[in-house]
């Protein structure tokens, strides 16, 4: 069982350490991992079925320790693909204030089970018997009246808890990731609005030109190594030239449409060899 638990983790681990948990496929990503732990733990709820612990502390361990790490790993999946499916649209303070309001749901659940938090973080382990071993659960120790309906022979219910704790620790770290992530946009956003007051650069082509550079930059992955999404870099460039890229998408439809798709690219080619042909016959 240990040797199982462990595989799993550390195939989990390679696959979160080879992605960018903040990049433009997060809500993708999220959704195969949580797919991936419900098969995981099913997997483990059947060999469950036959499996015999040897002693009552390998039963304690298991549900204090083994089973909670894959089951915090679910829920937190679960939790991200919900906050970023609905995730509000429009401007950083919009999304800031959305973050902000996850924030204090995790304050109120550490608030509301401070006494377990406590024990579990304390390391105690005088109530272990009744919180993880399954049967023992003593209703007098908890009124959360959703554990009543937990599979008897894969929860003691307090397994959840620990879990739900570990979760929502991960999840503290990730929408503060997030949340500085945003603020760090909008001050270097502030700080581009003042050099263009100082230094009036405008792009003076056609709008169409522009949002056909930013996607072609955007899909050549040299921009953040590829982790930026469109709408990202066409603020960006709305703010650095002073431009309203609004209605990009509409354009990149339209650019899918016509006869010559890149015909501002290749415009660029032409120019930019020119001038180079001009440079050698000096």
């Amino acid at each position: 069982m240990n040797e199982l638990i462990d595989n799993i983790l550390a195939e989990l681990d390679v696959d979160i350490t080879n992605i960018n948990i903040y990049g433009y496929d997060i809500i993708e990503f999220s959704l195969s991992m949580v797919h991936r732990l419900q098969k995981a733990l099913n997997d483990l709820r059947i060999k469950l079925q036959t499996h015999k612990f040897s002693t009552k502390e390998e039963e304690i361990f298991f549900f204090k320790n083994q089973k909670p790490e894959l089951l915090s790993r679910l829920l937190y999946f679960h939790k991200i693909y919900c906050i970023e499916v609905q995730c509000p649209t429009g401007g950083n303070d919009v999304i800031k204030l959305y973050i902000n309001k996850e924030l204090d749901n995790l304050t109120y659940f550490f608030n509301r089970n401070l006494d377990f938090y406590q024990y579990y973080r304390s390391h105690s382990t005088i109530y272990d018997e009744y919180y993880f071993l399954r049967g023992n659960t003593d209703l007098r120790l908890y009124t959360d009246s959703t554990l009543l309906d937990k599979d008897p022979n894969f929860s003691t219910g307090y397994d959840y808890k620990v879990a739900k704790i570990l979760a929502n620790e991960m999840l503290r770290i990730y929408l503060n990731k997030k949340l500085q992530k945003l603020e760090n946009e909008s001050y270097i956003e502030k700080q581009y609005q003042s050099i263009s007051t100082k230094i009036p650069i405008r792009f003076t082509g056609k709008k169409a030109a522009l949002i056909e550079l930013g996607y072609a930059l955007v899909s050549s992955g040299d921009i953040n190594h590829g982790n930026i999404e469109i709408k990202e870099f066409m603020n960006y460039l709305s703010t650095m030239f002073n431009i309203d890229l609004g209605g990009y998408y509409d354009a990149y439809i339209a650019m899918k449409e016509r006869k010559d798709r890149t015909s501002y690219l290749n415009k660029l080619i032409e120019n930019l060899s020119k001038r180079m042909d001009e440079d050698d016959r000096r």
